[in-house]
C-alpha cells in the first residue's frame, strides 16, 4: 500500500515540488531555450518521419515487383 501510494499518485504538492526544483536546476532563462530545441527537435522528427514514407504510396506494391524480377 505504501510504495502505491508513493509511485501511484502524484498530488499538486508533487507537482509543485518538481516545477520548485526544475527552475533551480536550470533557472528561468534557460527553461525556454530547453522548450524551443526541443520542440524544434520533435519538429525534425517529423519531418523526417514525413519525407521517409513520403516516396513509396505502396511500399507493398514495389516489393511484389522486385521479387518478381
Amino acid at each position: 500500500m505504501y510504495a502505491n501510494v508513493l509511485l501511484g499518485m502524484v498530488g499538486p504538492w508533487q507537482v509543485v515540488i518538481i516545477v520548485v526544483l526544475v527552475l533551480l536546476l536550470f533557472g528561468g532563462k534557460k527553461i525556454p531555450e530547453l522548450m524551443k530545441g526541443l520542440g524544434q527537435g520533435m519538429k525534425e522528427f517529423k519531418k523526417a518521419t514525413r519525407d521517409d514514407d513520403g516516396g513509396n504510396a505502396n511500399p507493398q506494391k514495389e516489393l511484389d515487383s522486385k521479387s518478381s524480377e
